[in-house]
């Protein structure tokens, strides 16, 4: 990981290496808090900008109240903090931002109500998330044995701390069997999502994408539906079956740190021609002409901070 020089904490810019926690920190024993994941972009005028930070950040909000945590600082404070940040850190070329709500040090035990809410942002350059050439030639993925987290058994809307534990032996699963990345189903057998990114293939033309009833509900899978519908290419929200993947023409999946990702195989199965295929390529040049400031439809989407 590249050290930056400063991570909020807070209220406060803590030298990278003294930003600790105490070991008896409640969320380190019982996994509740509530993670972001947003990203900066130099963009084409040369200045750096943060890719839709308000959105970002109401969903760190709304996790830790699906959680039962009150954040102590308003979206705007928060939003600020995230902006001094990199100014601080210097960080004009892009970075990619970790928000990170959790419950500190002083009581112990399941009942939480009265453990102190903490609040850290860190933020790194960070590259390509399944690396450059992923995103060129595409990735290798696997359906993975663990399901995504049903419903009925936890805050699966909630970006929240505990549910990456599944997506982890997820990916561990998946990169110790040779592959990329993982593809995880829901208790009914259809697809959810990956371990950390949403789930698009195309047939005949067609995008298609699941809905969001057993996944997180992402920001930059509403972006690309979105710039597919400016290009006049069907959208389709449907449960997906394994099988359906298998034959589809194209695949990719999208997220803050993944970006757009083309999928070149499934299971041992070559997805299209086994390489980006057109639409994915045309959403994913979109993608980031819009995070470059390139499209004028979406500057306001854009927090430049400098």
């Amino acid at each position: 990981m590249n050290k930056s020089k400063y991570i909020w904490m807070d209220g406060e810019l803590t030298p990278w290496d003294d930003a600790k926690v105490h070991v008896l920190t409640h969320t380190l024993h019982y996994g509740n808090g509530a993670i972001e994941g947003t990203k900066a972009y130099k963009t084409v005028d040369g200045r750096c900008a943060i890719f839709k930070l308000k959105e970002h950040t109401q969903r760190l909000i709304n996790s830790a109240k699906m959680t039962l945590i009150q954040v102590p600082y308003t979206l705007e404070e928060l939003n600020e903090a995230q902006v001094k940040l990199l100014q601080e850190n210097e960080l004009f070329d892009g970075a990619y931002i970790r928000p990170l709500v959790y419950l500190g040090y002083g009581v112990m035990g399941l009942y939480h109500k009265d453990a102190p809410v903490n609040v850290s942002i860190s933020a790194w350059e960070w590259g390509a998330y399944l690396g450059e050439e992923g995103l060129k030639k595409g990735v290798r993925v696997k359906i993975s044995s663990f399901n995504r987290t049903g419903n009925t058994s936890g805050m699966g809307k909630a970006k929240a701390v505990a549910n990456y534990l599944n997506s982890q032996m997820a990916k561990f699963e998946a990169v110790e069997s040779g592959y990329d990345e993982a593809l995880l189903r829901d208790d009914q057998g259809y697809i959810a999502e990956a371990s950390g990114a949403c789930f698009f293939m195309v047939r005949d033309g067609v995008l298609i994408s699941p809905p969001n009833d057993n996944s997180l509900e992402s920001i930059t899978q509403m972006t690309v539906i979105d710039l597919a519908k400016d290009m006049g290419i069907e959208v389709q929200r449907r449960r997906i079956t394994r099988e359906e993947i298998y034959i589809a023409d194209e695949a990719f999946f999208t997220g803050t740190a993944a970006e757009v990702t083309p999928i070149r195989e499934v299971d041992a199965r070559i997805i299209g021609n086994g390489s980006r295929g057109p639409i994915t390529e045309k959403l994913q040049s979109a993608y980031f002409d819009v995070v470059a400031g390139k499209n004028p439809d979406y500057i306001h989407h854009l927090t430049y901070i400098n």
